[in-house]
């Protein structure tokens, strides 16, 4: 049956294709607008939907843990990306992680294929009136940010984001380099990651060189907004800290953060190292390696000098280089609904990380949720509002209800869902999690029987 009426959705990244693919399927026609390889972002490299920018795992995959039981709310509600990742699947312990090429590709396949589905690359400079999402991302461009601060009223809000570099796996040392995931020790498996020990004298020196080294200045585009939207104060994301930035904050901060050496022993020594780097795959063909938790923005030439005194790291080939670039969100509390609408007209939806939630899987989660309501808006039926005791419905209900002075992103955590019922004893943190992610698919399977 052809479709009868049609929608628009603007940007064609993880939350843009999901929500097509959802509306596509109800029998609406999707006018999908990228505006890339026409218009570069400064952090794309390809023209492929759905591109994976900042790393290629899209979080723990366990069933008792918060990114895990987003992703089981999405296989119950029918998500096409998450079906894609799951084909394109490379080892990376107890986390989902992806060929990022592959995976780009089969997304663009299949929405290229779907014949509800129509792929203009073009910019969209403006908002249209029919019915809309807006999945633009965090690198919408400068017009396209103009016009939502018109419509908004409001100053756009900035971070600044980072990507950790991706080095070629035979130019790794492995005499110093060992393969292992943490607490994997015993096991038969060799583990699904690469890990560079450090002694305290290595870290030491390593650190007052990530100090010293010169960064990056931040490109014009990232600075300078076109007329209707200003530039903010250079905010860093709390959870993708470039590691200069974290080495700021204290001699030891990488130790206890993404150098932590926890669940890990050097073979050379069967000791805990006193900081470990590791590296994960980065494509099915093993051939590349990016520095998990490892954002930068120092100069190319600076990281090849600092990111070598790494042990192991000493030759390391990159095949990307670490950058920084701006991130987009807006005012979310005082502009959407928890079923992402916008607040003062129904048939404008925003979805991804424009509305505040970080995170891959979160972007696709909302991309779905405005797909589905788009569709059940034009069939006459209420949009979804799903259980704040779901995953899903929690982050809804934090990026539309946190104090506006401090939003900041927020990605899937058990912290934003409602508290158990008190139960009398005391409970640990893993069963703590594990009862919540219960609750939330037994409540949210009663909420979609309902409906």
């Amino acid at each position: 049956m052809k479709p009868t009426q049609s929608i628009t959705i603007i940007g064609g990244g993880l939350a843009g294709s999901e929500a097509a693919w959802q509306a596509a399927t109800q029998n609406i026609h999707v006018k999908l607008f990228e505006m890339r390889p026409k218009k570069a972002t400064g952090a794309h490299q390809s023209a492929d939907l759905a591109e994976l920018v900042c790393s290629n795992s899209l979080g723990s995959n366990l069933p008792d843990r918060a990114s895990g039981l987003l992703k089981n709310e999405l296989r119950r509600m029918g998500s096409m990306l998450l079906s894609c990742a799951e084909k394109t699947v490379i080892p990376a312990g107890g986390a989902l992680a992806v060929d990022r090429e592959i995976f780009a590709k089969a997304v663009t396949k299949k929405i290229d294929s779907h014949p509800n589905i129509e792929v203009i690359r073009k910019e969209m400079v403006e908002i249209p009136s029919e019915p809309t999402i807006i999945a633009s991302g965090p690198l919408t461009s400068a017009k396209l940010s103009s016009a939502i601060a018109a419509l908004t009223g409001e100053e756009h809000l900035y971070f600044f984001d980072a990507l950790a570099p991706i080095v070629h796996h035979d130019s790794i040392n492995m005499e110093v380099a060992f393969r292992a995931s943490r607490y994997d020790r015993g096991k038969e498996s060799e583990g699904d990651y690469i890990n560079c020990p450090f002694t305290k004298e290595e870290y030491d020196k390593f650190i007052q060189a990530l100090l010293e080294a010169e960064r990056i200045k931040l490109h014009s585009f990232e600075l300078e907004i076109e007329k209707g939207v200003k530039a903010g104060a250079h905010h860093y994301f709390e959870g993708c800290l470039p590691a200069e930035i974290i080495a700021e904050r204290g001699e030891k901060s990488l130790a206890f953060g993404p150098l932590r050496p926890v669940g890990l022993r050097d073979p050379r020594t069967d000791k805990r190292p006193y900081a470990v780097l590791q590296l994960r795959q980065d494509n099915l063909a093993g051939d590349l390696y990016n520095l998990v938790g490892f954002q930068t923005n120092l100069k190319f030439s600076e990281q090849q000098r600092v990111f070598r005194m790494i042990p192991g790291l000493e030759k390391v080939e990159f095949e990307r280089y670490g950058q920084m670039h701006r991130n987009t969100f807006i005012a979310s509390p005082r502009l959407l609904r928890p079923t992402l609408q916008f607040h003062n007209r129904d048939n404008l939806f925003f979805a991804g990380q424009i509305t505040g939630v970080e995170g891959y899987i979160g972007n696709v989660a909302t991309g779905l949720l405005a797909g589905q309501n788009i569709a059940r808006l034009l069939a006459g039926h209420p949009p979804l509002q799903l259980p704040e005791t779901t995953m899903l419905g929690a982050l809804c209900h934090y990026i539309t209800n946190a104090a506006p002075k401090d939003f900041q992103p927020m990605k899937a955590n058990f912290g934003i869902m409602p508290p158990l019922e008190q139960s009398g004893k005391k409970r640990g943190k893993r069963e703590r999690a594990a009862l919540r992610a219960e609750r939330a698919l037994i409540d949210l399977e009663e909420y979609l029987s309902k409906i």
